[in-house]
C-alpha cells in the first residue's frame, strides 16, 4: 500500500479540481487550493455534478459523492500543505505563473513531500529550475488527461535530477487511484500531446483546402478510425486557445512540423474558443 494519504492540488480548475477528486475517490485526504474562495466553492459545486452524474450512469455507488467531497478541503492558503506526503500543480500552462507556485511550494512543503507538475507541454527538468537543489529529486511530472475522472492515463515524466524511488512511488500512487501510468521522457509536449497535435494541425489543414468541413472530418475520425471523439469537438472542449498555446510551444521546441495553422490563429483571435464560449469549431446553445 502506498505512503502516500494526504495529497495537496494547487489549481481548482477542471484539471486541478477532477485530480483532487479522483485522490478523494481512492481514500485520500485532500487538499485543493486557489486564489479565490469563489473559485474553490465553483469547482467543488462542478464536482458534486461529476459525482451525481456517474452514480447515474454506474460509474460510483450511492454514497460514494458525499464520502469523496467530504474528504476534499478547499484552501486559499498554500501554507495548509505543509503536511501533505505529495503536492500536484495543476495551474494555467504559464510557466511564470508555475514558477510562482513551485518557490512558495519549496518553502512551505516538508523537505520528504513528493512534488509534481501537471504540466502538458513544459519540460520537467526545466520546472526544476524553480524548487531547490535538494527537493529538486522529488520532483518530477504527473500529466493527466481530461476528463479526469473517466481517463485513465497518466504520463509519468522524471526530470534529470528526479530519484528512482520517487519515479517508483508516484507511478504506484497512480496505480492506487484507478489510473494506468506510462514513463515517458522529459521532452517538449512529452508523447500524448505530439502525437496529439500533429495529428490535430493536419485536421485544420484539411479544413482550410476545403477537403473536408470540420463536420466530416470528425465523422471520419470517429468512424474510419475509432476515435471516440473527432479533433474539432476535442479542440473545441479543451478549448482552441489551449491548442494554439501548446502548438506553439512544441513549434519553438521542434519547427516546422508543429507550426499553427492560420485558421485556428484566426479562429482565437476572434474569440471563438470552444464550448465555454459558445462557438468554436460548432455553435453551442447558450446556457439558461
Amino acid at each position: 500500500m502506498t505512503s502516500i494519504q494526504t495529497v495537496g492540488v494547487v489549481g481548482a480548475g477542471l484539471m486541478g479540481s477532477e485530480i483532487a477528486l479522483v485522490c478523494a475517490l481512492s481514500g485520500r485526504r485532500v487538499l485543493l487550493a486557489d486564489t479565490a474562495q469563489e473559485r474553490l466553492s465553483h469547482a467543488l459545486e462542478n464536482l458534486g455534478r461529476v459525482m451525481d452524474k456517474g452514480v447515474q450512469r454506474g460509474f460510483y455507488k450511492e454514497g460514494d459523492r458525499e464520502q469523496a467531497l467530504g474528504r476534499i478541503t478547499p484552501t486559499t492558503e498554500l501554507a495548509a500543505f505543509a503536511d501533505c506526503d505529495l503536492v500536484t500543480e495543476a495551474v494555467f500552462e504559464d510557466e511564470s505563473v508555475k514558477a510562482q507556485v513551485f518557490r512558495s511550494l519549496d518553502q512551505v512543503c516538508r523537505p520528504d513531500a513528493m512534488v509534481c507538475s501537471n504540466t502538458s507541454t513544459i519540460s520537467i527538468t526545466g520546472l526544476s529550475a524553480y524548487l531547490s537543489p535538494a527537493r529538486r529529486p522529488r520532483f518530477l511530472g504527473t500529466h493527466y488527461f481530461s476528463p479526469v475522472s473517466r481517463m485513465k492515463l497518466v504520463e509519468v515524466i522524471p526530470g534529470i535530477d528526479t530519484d528512482e524511488a520517487t519515479v517508483s512511488q508516484v507511478t504506484e500512487f497512480c496505480r492506487h487511484i484507478g489510473k494506468a501510468p506510462i514513463r515517458v521522457k522529459d521532452v517538449v509536449g512529452f508523447a500524448v500531446n505530439r502525437l496529439l497535435h500533429v495529428f490535430m494541425i493536419e485536421a485544420v489543414r484539411l479544413v482550410e483546402e476545403g477537403v473536408c468541413t470540420p463536420e466530416e472530418v470528425d465523422l471520419a475520425c470517429r468512424l474510419g478510425l475509432g476515435h471516440p471523439v473527432g479533433p474539432f469537438e476535442l479542440s473545441d472542449a479543451v478549448t482552441n486557445h489551449l491548442c494554439l498555446q501548446a502548438q506553439e510551444i512544441m513549434h519553438g521546441a521542434y519547427g516546422e512540423r508543429f507550426r499553427p495553422r492560420p485558421l485556428l490563429k484566426q479562429m482565437v483571435q476572434a474569440g471563438y474558443d470552444g464550448k465555454k464560449a459558445g462557438r468554436g469549431w460548432y455553435r453551442y446553445p447558450s446556457k439558461p
